[in-house]
């Protein structure tokens, strides 16, 4: 069902068209995007997302008319904490999974919280995805912005209120959100506590995905996406910028809020989605369709069909299929799954994956259902059932992710994680019968 957008989202409707918000009435300029004198003394910046040339279909830029120009701002200074250092760690062709990751003791805020899981590559690399999870129990104070990617934000648990240069979005479980590399935000925490996972993606921005011989619906629908309306904040006093710079964070002082935009238009935009509206598509003979059919965003890569980055889900839908074996089957491919669990159980394991938690799959690891689910799933009657209460997501990735040496010493890496497939029975039988 198509939710109704608060009073502070639009409907996005795609991303290769132009979107515009003002927050006083008359100060989006008309005609020229940087007019000698803008509307209210504003000053007018653009923001880019890709490079000047690229194809026109490839552009994502914004122009931001606000209070003062992001250029007014002292020297940054390294920061002395740097939790995310060498995110591309160790190589293993291992399957691996971890418990979800406590909650902090100490005050801790979105950036404080984050935690570097895996990565393709150092953050300067043109394209691949690092990987991180964030807890955190205090509202930023501050604001930040990723100077090395634009950020995937899947929250598990606990709200977000997310405040960015555009506008606001408020986030929840079993919603997405994407803000734009190098756009400023502060994020928020309505409840006091919040958990979740973060992709920053080094390539191509991500995009709904084409949908070849499905036709024109389907899958996530461009008008479920929503944009902020413009929001800004004229306040003056200590506001401490800190920005993500080749996997290090860097900040400085100013003596204003950088969120003082009071109007915008462009493509190159921060968007939230909801999960719950995702039109699931399926078998209805027999088989299973690849799992590229769950896909809602994705970064392409040069290689035509082969993703940089794809954002995949697994959410509640009907199985009818006849003569098939119901859970994802045994495989191994060219993709490296980092695999994160939102709400309920994922059908393919019958314990030790919880909401929090994550695995990582390999290019060519071979990997499928444990061994418990497998046997139910071989002996079950197939009549049509539904898949409910759950929410489980990939980040796939065609370069090899590599764990952070902080995860693979981290007290939640699993160190029994291969026996869950131990179990696994021969059962082939020359003298059977045949089916």
């Amino acid at each position: 069902m198509q939710p109704t957008p608060s009073a502070d989202v639009q409907y996005l409707s795609g991303f290769a068209n132009e979107f515009a918000s003002e927050a006083l009435p008359g100060s989006l300029p008309q005609g020229c995007n940087s007019p000698q004198r803008a509307p209210y003394g504003l000053y007018a910046e653009q923001l880019s997302g890709t490079a000047f040339t690229m194809p026109r279909h490839e552009q994502r830029r914004s122009w931001l008319y606000r209070l003062r120009p992001s250029a007014l701002h002292p020297r940054f200074e390294r920061l002395a904490r740097q939790p995310l250092a060498e995110a591309a760690g160790e190589i293993t062709p291992n399957r691996l999974r971890w418990n979800p990751q406590p909650l902090p003791a100490e005050p801790t805020d979105f950036i404080d919280g984050w935690s570097p899981m895996a990565a393709t590559a150092a953050p300067e690399a043109p394209s691949g995805v690092s990987v991180y999870l964030y807890a955190a129990n205090q509202s930023m104070q501050r604001a930040f912005y990723d100077a090395d990617g634009e950020l995937l934000v899947v929250p598990e648990m606990g709200r977000l209120r997310i405040v960015t240069e555009l506008g606001v979005l408020q986030l929840e479980p079993l919603e997405i959100a994407v803000i734009p590399r190098g756009m400023k935000f502060r994020v928020e925490l309505p409840d006091g506590e919040a958990r979740g996972y973060l992709a920053e993606n080094h390539g191509a921005a991500l995009r709904i995905p084409d949908l070849g011989p499905i036709g024109s619906n389907g899958l996530a629908n461009p008008r479920d996406f929503l944009a902020p309306v413009a929001h800004y904040e004229d306040t003056t006093g200590p506001v401490q910028l800190v920005q993500k710079f080749l996997g290090q964070f860097w900040g400085c002082e100013l003596n204003h809020s950088p969120l003082d935009v009071v109007a915008w238009h462009g493509n190159n935009v921060p968007y939230k989605y909801d999960l719950r509206t995702f039109n699931t598509l399926g078998t209805v003979s027999y088989d299973h369709p690849d799992p590229s059919i769950f896909t809602v965003l994705t970064s392409p890569s040069s290689v035509p069909g082969m993703a940089n980055m794809d954002f995949v889900i697994f959410p509640p839908r009907w199985m009818v299929a006849e003569n098939t074996f119901r859970p994802p089957w045994f495989h191994r491919n060219l993709m490296n799954e980092f695999m994160g669990l939102i709400a309920g159980a994922y059908d393919a394991k019958a314990e030790g994956f919880l909401p929090g938690g994550v695995s990582l799959h390999p290019c060519m690891s071979a990997h499928g259902p444990d061994a418990e689910t497998c046997e139910k799933a071989i002996a079950a009657e197939l009549a049509p059932h539904k898949i409910d209460g759950t929410m489980a997501f990939m980040f796939e990735t065609s370069q090899v992710l590599r764990p952070s040496r902080q995860a693979m010493r981290s007290p939640q890496l699993q160190t029994d994680y291969d026996r869950c497939w131990a179990s696994l029975a021969t059962t082939f039988d020359p003298q059977g019968a045949k089916p």
